[in-house]
């Protein structure tokens, strides 16, 4: 991966199995929020997907404009819009299939009243829009407890216990939506992401850099799950085929427990230097369970070995980075 062209080609590839679900789905795809970090190469991956047969519609407020421009060369249809605006989102184009992006979460602690604005009225007054519309929207690995590092974390069926008032605010957006799908019967998919990565963010970026910097690498948190931001566009696209009324829950994770201390050591031997560490491994983390995921969709393509190479490569060459770090490492659920 030698160029942010080969890492979005990469991002975007879809496999035989994407294009044969969306084949199978009728209607056009819009996406709310394609402007955020992972908007841009989930709409690519919905353009090759669908291999012309639908219309992707990309809606976001565009603050960078060139972003917009690019997604509309390449086939997007591009609506600039701030979907907090009642009139705004009245305005938005009819589609049967709607991908839910939009989400607060940094410098939410000191502003809780916008995040539970954002992250759980808003999706409410979405629902009731695109209440004929089926919907794919992101949540978080954050909405459950912390989970002994053994345990495999938790799965869907496991009663959610946030830690903090983003996270709270995230299992909002889910009671929320529930709550309008069961009312408009509304095919309903919430998706649980943690932590999602690819080369210019995520959990290893955050690692890798503070390794490469000399800087302590927190410990504290002594595991994570990471999974590769392309097979978690897949899945999430895919996931409108298997949206109900009574929504269909999904943990979106990598299917391994990494140690945080391991994963710095890797990214020290790649760059030549020893790692330093900070905190003491406590015996619970914020975990995931993927096991029904893996089995509805298949593992990722890209394993963490690959990842861990592809971002230490990444990280050496000096390569563009979004500067966006995940806070893996807070144990209070403070953003």
């Amino acid at each position: 991966m030698h160029s942010v062209d080969q890492l979005e080609q990469r991002l975007s590839q879809p496999s035989p199995a994407l294009i044969a679900d969306l084949g199978a789905l009728d209607g056009d795809i819009l996406v709310l929020g394609a402007g955020g970090k992972l908007g841009p190469s989930l709409v690519r991956l919905a353009l090759r997907g669908a291999e012309g047969k639908k219309k992707i519609i990309a809606v976001s407020r565009f603050g960078d404009k060139t972003q917009a421009d690019a997604l509309k060369r390449e086939g997007a249809e591009i609506v600039s819009a701030d979907i907090t605006d009642d009139a705004a989102l009245a305005a938005l184009p009819e589609a049967r299939n709607i991908i839910f992006l939009v989400g607060s979460k940094f410098g939410s602690t000191g502003r809780e009243a916008d995040t539970w604005y954002t992250n759980a009225y808003l999706p409410g007054r979405v629902a009731d829009r695109y209440r004929s519309s089926r919907i794919v929207a992101l949540s978080t690995g954050n909405v459950y407890p912390f989970t002994p590092i053994g345990s495999g974390g938790p799965t869907e069926e496991d009663a959610p216990g946030p830690v903090g008032e983003y996270a709270m605010s995230c299992l909002g957006r889910e009671r929320v939506l529930t709550r309008f799908a069961h009312k408009h019967q509304t095919p309903l998919a919430l998706i649980r992401l943690n932590y999602a990565v690819e080369m210019r963010y995520g959990v290893l970026v955050d690692i890798g850099r503070k390794v490469r910097a000399g800087e302590p690498v927190d410990v504290a948190m002594a595991a994570v799950n990471v999974v590769w931001q392309g097979y978690a566009n897949e899945v999430i696209l895919r996931a409108l085929g298997h949206a109900t009324p009574d929504p269909f829950v999904l943990n979106l994770a990598g299917p391994e427990t990494l140690s945080v201390r391991q994963l710095a050591q890797a990214f020290g031997a790649a760059a030549g230097v020893e790692p330093h560490f900070t905190g003491t491994e406590a015996g619970a983390a914020l975990l995931s369970n993927s096991a029904k995921c893996m089995r509805l969709f298949g593992y990722p393509d890209v394993s963490p070995a690959a990842l861990i190479e592809w971002t230490a490569a990444w990280l050496a060459a000096g390569l563009p980075l979004l500067d966006k770090p995940t806070g893996f490492q807070k144990r209070d659920g403070k953003f």
